[in-house]
């Protein structure tokens, strides 16, 4: 099967990094790329300008070039916000994006636009606010529900190809209650592993699946606020990409009323980071 990589530019410089990294994935995954330029500017007045996609697609261009990965072209008028899921939705394997520089006002008061986009695309989204080459370190996030594991085999298959070494984080937030399973998991949080419980049971498959693939792999746990943790683990253990499911992975009420952890790490996270949603295949 063919793997197709969307990666998204505006024009704004800051999405060179988006343009770096899914350039070294296609690479990796030997994959094609499909570079999607999205012009804004509506101004009839400047149809005749120098606009920046014109040379951060000749940039590109020698980059994909120089690390000899199949890609095309592609320029479309309209807001980011519309544009980069109707392009996604045609068959992208996965959508490699990066800030689109959106002025603060804006953040404010329609919020940011890697909200809208884990909520509207429905394929797997590598969010890189700034460039980490190369991956030695894969952080992924295992929350024991199921959500993770397209995220989980996704990156899995970029750590067998980059000889990466990979981690899987359990993090147990503070619960008040009191049944057998949940008094199992905060008395046992960091050995899990060695637990068993759903998260226990989760977290041996993955590890015996890395470790079959000839992957270097670990487990560790955290206790506390979730995204905090991941945030501090990121940080502290010095990993080069994080991996997490998606809150949309599941068609329920909980949507409605919880905020999406994987939102706040996008909004907030320093190394590229990867989320798909769960799919049966």
């Amino acid at each position: 099967m063919t793997f197709d990589i969307l990666i998204v530019t505006n024009g704004y410089r800051e999405t060179w990094s988006a343009i770096e990294q899914g350039a070294w994935l296609a690479s990796t995954l030997e994959a094609k790329i499909t570079l999607l330029g999205v012009a804004e500017t509506s101004n009839p007045a400047a149809i005749d300008d120098h606009h920046p996609l014109e040379d951060i697609f000749e940039r590109a261009v020698g980059l994909f070039k120089e690390r000899g990965t199949a890609y095309s072209l592609e320029v479309r008028n309209g807001s980011a916000e519309e544009v980069i899921p109707q392009k996604a939705a045609e068959g992208a394997s996965l959508v490699v994006l990066g800030p689109l520089g959106r002025p603060q006002i804006r953040r404010l008061i329609a919020g940011r636009s890697i909200r809208h986009f884990i909520e509207e695309i429905e394929q797997p989204i590598l969010y890189v606010p700034r460039t980490v080459l190369p991956v030695r370190k894969i952080l992924i996030c295992v929350g024991g529900l199921g959500y993770e594991v397209t995220a989980e085999n996704l990156a899995m298959q970029i750590a067998m190809k980059s000889r990466a070494e990979i981690t899987l984080l359990h993090i147990v937030p503070p619960m008040d209650l009191d049944y057998p399973t949940a008094r199992t998991v905060r008395e046992n949080w960091q050995r899990l592993d060695q637990t068993d419980t759903p998260v226990g049971r989760s977290l041996r498959q993955a590890l015996e699946i890395a470790r079959a693939d000839g992957l270097t792999a670990g487990v560790t746990g955290r206790q506390g606020n979730v995204v905090e943790e991941i945030l501090a683990e990121a940080k502290e253990g010095g990993y080069d990409m994080v991996c997490m499911g998606s809150s949309y992975s599941v068609h329920s009420l909980r949507q409605m009323y919880s905020a999406s952890v994987t939102s706040e790490i996008f909004e907030v996270i320093q190394c590229p980071v990867l989320t798909a949603r769960y799919t049966r295949e």
